[in-house]
């Protein structure tokens, strides 16, 4: 039932949304000047409060915390749903003890799971910059505290690097737009698996650019670096594509001086950024020598190399299969990962249009659409040309990829955002027969942004990210573990038809002193072992694939079974979907 009510919530929200979107632009084009008094005091406001940038920046910063904290009575704390998050989640818990990286533990044949090093280290497998986001939010008393502040430092630096490439004003409405779209309601700041982050890096690279252009000042370039180096360490692949074509256009502006003042640009430009590349690539070094004992050998790469096989570009062959040493790896890249992506020509196409899908639904929708008709005008603009052609080439990597998701282009959000608001620009100038439809075609977006906000919020709370009941279960075991007094072990029993890519195995850095530790039942494999170095614990059996799940004491199999089970709290529990 609660699933169906899901589906119907998630329907109405989307019907509601459409029904919204045709209100708005009917309005837009029948009566452009509706409102115009009101709406050109609020420009006017808005144009002379833009002037003040750093107050601005600050503003739309704090305005991303305080709004998404004020809808926590309806959209609560997110829960981790999607493994990734979970091996953030290691990440941020291991930092937040003061480690880089855990010694692999005794046990680790029962831990192996997705996204997951167990050897040479027990560590996440993902660059270390959203753990670290995620170690400061568990300091300061819950890792999506982290996810919060990363998403207003986000509008900010988006807000800055808009600033540097358009009028004062247009970048404030660009800035409250990025605040409408990702600081609500949305998957970066519901969940733990990133984004914010290398969007900071891609803002701070890409914004510096146009400054130093104009001032060359150091601490532009020391910008430039630092952006550098969060990409390097949030998205590599991604931020090494964006930064690649920033340092293009920075060396083909220095090659156009010549003479003395070539060589004091270089050095009020290059060296600074350089010196900030040449600190980060040794912390990196040293990170990678930590987890996995070779400072080149990145854990993504080492992880990829144990247990990957799938081609990380759509036109290389996929490598030989692996043997695993549980079932639920083995289906998973053997079974599940390739059918996800055969590797053909209809493959690549299909995938290249989902993709197309993908960063259009996220990044724009249909609150931002109007804003793409402005593009041919874009196209021609030379004010952005540098912009336009860093997107068809980032645009180029994210298509050779086999996998994506939406926050594999943060790094570019800036600047799609600021081809969005200049393209919002050009149609606001639009006039037809007299009538200023561009006038309120540009009124519409914000109108439409804001309505899309409240009614989410008269929904309680979006639609789901995706109908989970499995991870969904798994939370509410947890919730019903903690509870109890004493440490817990469960027990994974997967069934046949489990789908490997909901995985329940998942645990905290220091293993040992969990409150809770989930190991999986491997066939063939004697887990008296692990029962007897947890022999202090009590043990359970969860069945995640079974509904309703059933948690009840641990019996091994072929073991006599245990009594009749007491109640919840003491022995066994019911957990509804």
């Amino acid at each position: 039932m609660d699933h169906f009510l899901s589906l119907l919530e998630g329907t109405l929200q989307y019907q509601l949304d459409w029904v919204c979107f045709f209100f708005f632009l009917a309005l837009a084009c029948m009566a452009p000047r509706l409102g115009d008094r009101a709406f050109n005091s609020i420009e006017r406001f808005g144009s002379r409060f833009a002037l003040k940038k750093w107050l601005v920046i600050v503003s739309i910063s704090i305005a991303a915390i305080v709004i998404r904290v004020a809808f926590l009575g309806i959209d609560r704390l997110p829960v981790p749903m999607i493994h990734d998050e979970f091996s953030y989640l290691l990440a941020g818990d291991t930092f937040a003890h003061g480690r880089l990286t855990n010694p692999t533990h005794p046990m680790w044949i029962f831990f192996e799971t997705l996204h997951v090093l167990q050897h040479p280290t027990y560590a996440s497998k993902y660059p270390p910059a959203q753990g670290a986001v995620l170690a400061l939010g568990q300091l300061l008393g819950h890792p999506w505290i982290g996810v919060l502040l990363s998403t207003g430092v986000m509008c900010g630096a988006i807000l800055w690097m808009l600033q540097g490439w358009l009028p004062a004003r247009w970048a404030l409405l660009g800035g409250i737009l990025v605040l409408l779209r990702f600081a609500v309601f949305n998957d970066w700041v519901d969940g733990y698996w990133g984004g914010a982050v290398a969007a900071i890096g891609g803002a701070l690279a890409v914004g510096a650019l146009p400054r130093i252009w104009r001032t060359a000042r150091p601490r532009y370039a020391w910008c430039m670096g630092i952006g550098a180096a969060i990409l390097a360490n949030s998205r590599p692949l991604e931020g090494f594509i964006l930064f690649a074509t920033v340092v293009a256009a920075l060396f083909m502006w220095l090659w156009k001086r010549s003479g003395p003042a070539r060589g004091r640009l270089i050095a009020r430009t290059v060296l600074p950024m350089a010196a900030v590349l040449l600190v980060c690539a040794g912390w990196m070094g040293y990170y990678n020598w930590r987890v996995t004992g070779h400072a080149l050998l990145f854990p993504y790469a080492a992880y990829e190399r144990a247990y990957d096989p799938e081609p990380l570009l759509i036109w290389q062959p996929r490598h030989a299969s692996l043997a695993y040493n549980n079932p639920q790896l083995a289906s998973y890249y053997n079974v599940w990962a390739p059918a996800q992506f055969g590797g053909g020509w209809d493959d690549v196409r299909e995938a290249s249009w989902e993709k197309v899908q993908d960063l259009f639904n996220f990044y724009a929708g249909k609150e931002l659409a109007l804003c793409l008709l402005g593009l041919p005008w874009v196209l021609r603009d030379r004010r952005v040309r540098f912009l336009l052609v860093q997107f068809g080439v980032c645009a180029a990597g994210l298509f050779a990829v086999v996998w994506f998701w939406p926050h594999y282009a943060a790094p570019l959000a800036a600047t799609i955002f600021a081809l969005l608001v200049q393209g919002l620009r050009h149609v606001r100038r639009w006039r037809v027969r007299g009538w200023a439809v561009g006038i309120g075609f540009s009124r519409a977006v914000v109108l439409m942004s804001l309505g899309t906000i409240v009614g989410q919020a008269l929904a309680a709370g979006p639609a789901p990210f995706s109908v989970n009941t499995t991870w969904a279960r798994r939370d509410l075991v947890a919730a019903q573990l903690e509870a109890m007094p004493g440490q817990q072990l469960v027990i994974v029993r997967y069934g046949p038809q489990h789908d490997p890519s909901q995985e329940w195995v998942y645990n905290r850095a220091d293993i040992d002193s969990a409150k809770i530790v989930w190991a999986r039942e491997i066939p063939g494999v004697d887990i008296q072992p692990l029962l007897d170095y947890f022999h202090g614990r009590k043990v359970w059996l969860a069945q995640p694939d079974s509904t309703p799940v059933q948690l009840a004491p641990y019996a091994p199999p072929n073991s006599p079974a245990p009594p009749s089970a007491p109640t919840a709290g003491s022995g066994s529990a019911t957990v509804a979907p």
